[in-house]
């Protein structure tokens, strides 16, 4: 670890204010070093955090928090923020059970005012807290900070139409990729670096004040000169989105520069109106393999982390395969073709690759329209973003029954992200839906056939899969029953309880499974490789359970309430005397422990399921199950992510 001396030295944001101008760059330094020295080792998001740095400098320089209120537009850019508000001691938890959050947190901190961790809400929310701060009569601020990216979100849209001119609200555009406002060319670049030069609103103040002065002619003349002005910025500027909003717009400017930031942050707070600060950061900045490739230091995994094959990057390459042999077919994403394994489709047929930004609902509705004429269209995304297209789902699609494949990505339970990223709700709301094919995918050879079916299907179908690498254990292991529900054991056997799941958390039925046997008691596993509508009719699961089952156990990875193991209840038909546990995620969306595993933590762990089968001999250790299977962890072993 490096030399952090002023870094050091600042518990709270009064210390940074303090803090003489002429040592905030040496501060920067240390903080860009100290971000990198962690979170290369905690995995994380660097790149953006590495953009930001003098930006957070010059927010808790300028600005009064918590009294003020900063949002973060995903959160995941609030690292420095982090380290400037009292928890560097922390920081090396980052994303680690009972550790800090990668995203802002309410819980976690009174200057975290609202928390993060999908896209595009950062502006809705921040209204929201200005509107608030007016009817209280506060002179409270409210600072929202979103990237470029963001605006390819509806809600950002939804809500400038929403904003008020008069709201002590300010709003950071932090660009870093691409460019949103038409101020180009070099006479644009040279009128914004006069805007923010040292004199140019002192001046700008001071002329007004004198014009507004002159007897009878003031006021005329100010409303003249302020039309002529906008007129000639029209011309070179073509259009500006926020000041056609009504908006005050100050930029665009260097938003590595810290002084020329905090110039503009105090500019919009003399302004007395809803204001854009526009400002041009560069990702990765101070680490130059993160300048080179930001999209590779987006995100990182924690150091020593293997690297292996997953379900999404299998999923891209069959579904190219499939796109090969049939023209109709088309891929989806929003905003994600390299975390849900599109990129090699983009790449091979990038005339049927669509990437619709940050909209999941657009991408759902748009599918709906691809499918309603002809086409076979594939919607790759994350479980926990899939929810904000619920409506979609249901109205466009399903009520019209059309053809489209969501391929339901990182489901389960997310380790590093937590509940915000927690995949634990789509079998729950997919199942409600009418219609809907429920497909759980336990290998790759399982997901591959989930894929082709989806081909033929005439009815909306959801593919639902973790980030884990491929079980050839899985395969080898479950060789009974049907492609929609394999058993471990042969009809012939008469075991005393069964485990009924799906997903990433066979290891735990396994490890269950085989601590059972070991001590003399027969335990047989059911793995559901589709939910819906085989298995929830329950037909196919009935006839693989023999007389002799005194318990049936259902485990699974995701939300009891309305889960797959509720519904099953209500059709399945049980040998005469036979119990029915349900091993699920109670009404939480997190849990406070922190033991390492998230299984446990949620009360569906190996320990858990053994209880449940009324079984009180010493568990077995899954890694010694699997050393003796010679075999790589199944379905990709514990929930971390």
């Amino acid at each position: 670890m490096g030399d952090y001396r002023l870094l050091d030295a600042i518990r709270n944001p009064a210390d940074l204010k303090k803090m003489d101008a002429e040592a905030l760059p040496t501060l920067c330094q240390e903080i860009r070093g100290y971000l990198c020295d962690t979170v290369l080792q905690t995995g994380g998001h660097l790149a953006s955090n590495l953009g930001v740095v003098e930006l957070t400098v010059a927010l808790h320089r300028v600005f009064n928090f918590p009294k003020d209120h900063l949002i973060f537009d995903v959160g995941h850019q609030c690292y420095t923020h982090k380290l400037l508000t009292g928890r560097k001691d922390r920081f090396a938890t980052l994303r680690q059970r009972g550790g800090l959050s990668g995203f802002t947190k309410r819980a976690e901190s009174e200057y975290d005012c609202f928390g993060a961790g999908h896209s595009s809400t950062s502006v809705s929310a921040a209204i929201g807290f200005a509107e608030a701060e007016r009817l209280k009569g506060s002179d409270a601020y409210t600072v929202a900070v979103l990237g470029d990216g963001a605006f390819t979100g509806g809600m950002i849209h939804e809500a400038l139409n929403n904003c008020r001119k008069d709201l002590r609200l300010i709003l950071v555009l932090n660009e870093n990729e691409m460019s949103i406002s038409k101020n180009t060319g070099a006479f644009a670049g040279m009128i914004a670096k006069v805007r923010a030069s040292k004199g140019y609103y002192r001046t700008k103040r001071r002329t007004v004040k004198v014009i507004r002065k002159i007897p009878l002619l003031g006021e005329p003349l100010f409303r003249l000169i302020r039309h002529m002005k906008q007129s000639i910025k029209d011309k070179l500027y073509k259009s500006n989105y926020f000041e056609d909003l009504g908006l005050y717009y100050l930029g665009p400017a260097d938003g590595n520069d810290l002084e020329k930031t905090e110039r503009l942050l105090r500019e919009a707070i003399q302004s007395g109106q809803s204001t854009v600060v526009h400002l041009r950061t560069v990702k990765g900045k101070g680490y130059a393999p993160a300048e080179q490739d930001p999209g590779a230091y987006h995100g990182i995994a924690p150091a020593g982390t293997e690297k292996k094959r997953n379900f999404s990057a299998e999923a891209g390459e069959i579904l190219t395969e499939l796109a090969e042999r049939d023209p109709r077919v088309c891929a989806v994403t929003a905003a994600m073709a390299a975390g849900t394994g599109l990129s090699v489709f983009a790449e091979a047929i990038p005339s049927r690759f669509f990437d619709v930004g940050i909209a999941e609902e657009h991408a759902l509705t748009f599918s709906a329209g691809l499918a309603a004429d002809g086409y076979k269209p594939y919607f790759a995304v994350y479980s926990s973003f899939l929810q904000r297209g619920y409506d979609n789902l249901i109205h466009d699609i399903a009520l019209q029954r059309l053809p489209v494949t969501v391929l339901v990505d990182r489901a389960g339970i997310s380790g590093g992200d937590g509940p915000t990223h927690h995949g634990i709700f789509d079998v729950a709301f997919l199942s409600q839906i009418p219609g809907m094919t429920i497909e759980t995918p336990s290998t790759f050879s399982s997901l591959r056939r989930a894929l082709e079916d989806s081909l033929s299907a005439g009815h909306p179908v959801a593919i639902r899969y973790p980030n884990a690498p491929d079980s050839p254990l899985c395969e080898e292991r479950f060789c009974y029953g049907s492609r929609t529900v394999r058993a471990d054991f042969s009809p012939s056997e008469t075991p005393r309880a069964v485990i009924l799941t799906y997903g990433r958390i066979v290891t735990e039925a396994i490890a269950a499974a085989d601590s059972c046997r070991r001590e003399g008691d027969t335990v047989g596993i059911l793995l559901l490789e589709r939910l819906k509508p085989y298995a929830l009719t329950a037909e196919g699961i009935a006839a693989l359970i023999p007389p002799s089952v005194k318990t049936v156990v259902f485990l699974e990875e995701g939300i009891k309430n309305g889960g797959a193991g509720m519904i099953l209840r209500e059709y399945l038909a049980l040998p005469q005397g036979c119990t029915y546990e349900h091993l699920a995620i109670d009404d939480v969306f997190d849990t406070p422990k922190a033991s390492g595993n998230l299984y446990a933590d949620f009360g569906i762990g190996r320990e858990d399921l053994l209880s449940a089968l009324h079984f009180s001999a010493p568990a077995i250790d899954l890694h010694d199950t699997l050393h003796k299977t010679k075999t790589a962890v199944p379905c990709g072993g514990t929930a971390e992510e």
